[in-house]
């Protein structure tokens, strides 16, 4: 799905059925809203609130709607996944959130730049699929610098911070060479 043109029709969709939503949103759809890449993506992942039943309702008849018109969606498109991310980003991470998308019945942020990094550079250290999007956001040295320390605390595997910092390394040099 396009995040963008996904995340448009579902706003006209609750606004229809009378529901509303506020949430912060990562990963491919947040890079997407903030215009940092254009790719497809499979879901929309919402760090908060937890969806409330009615909306986890609305999306899942939304997603029916949209693959009975051959506009294929999955019914866990909207979900929580990432939830527990909430529990481990640097304190004041909700402060720091910006709005990305403002609609009739949709209000979505995105995690501001150094936090929502962190959390791509933790997917791409631990499931090792992110590396097109952590080249995306071109990482700065010193945000990659930052983002290690982080890093490195977020597993207790005695082998965790020197794979964070190969993985780093890895990225340093395709972000300085243009590499993608």
């Amino acid at each position: 799905m396009l995040p963008r043109e996904t995340i448009a029709a579902f706003d006209l969709y609750l606004h229809e059925q009378g529901l509303m939503l506020e949430a912060v949103v990562v990963g491919g759809a947040a890079l997407a809203l903030l215009g940092i890449t254009d790719r497809q993506t499979r879901d929309v992942d919402v760090l908060h609130p937890d969806l409330p039943e009615s909306i986890a309702r609305a999306a899942v008849e939304f997603a029916r709607q949209r693959r009975a018109a051959e506009k294929p969606l999955g019914d866990d498109w909207l979900n929580n996944g990432p939830s527990q991310l909430g529990d481990v980003l640097p304190e004041g991470w909700l402060d720091r959130v910006r709005v990305v998308f403002a609609g009739a019945a949709l209000t979505l942020s995105a995690l501001g730049r150094d936090d929502l990094l962190k959390t791509k550079l933790f997917a791409l250290c631990d499931r090792g699929t992110d590396l097109r999007d952590c080249i995306a956001v071109a990482p700065s040295p010193d945000e990659l610098a930052r983002a290690e320390t982080w890093l490195a605390l977020q597993d207790t595997n005695p082998g965790w911070p020197d794979h964070v910092r190969k993985t780093l390394d890895d990225l340093r040099r395709r972000v300085g060479d243009g590499v993608s």
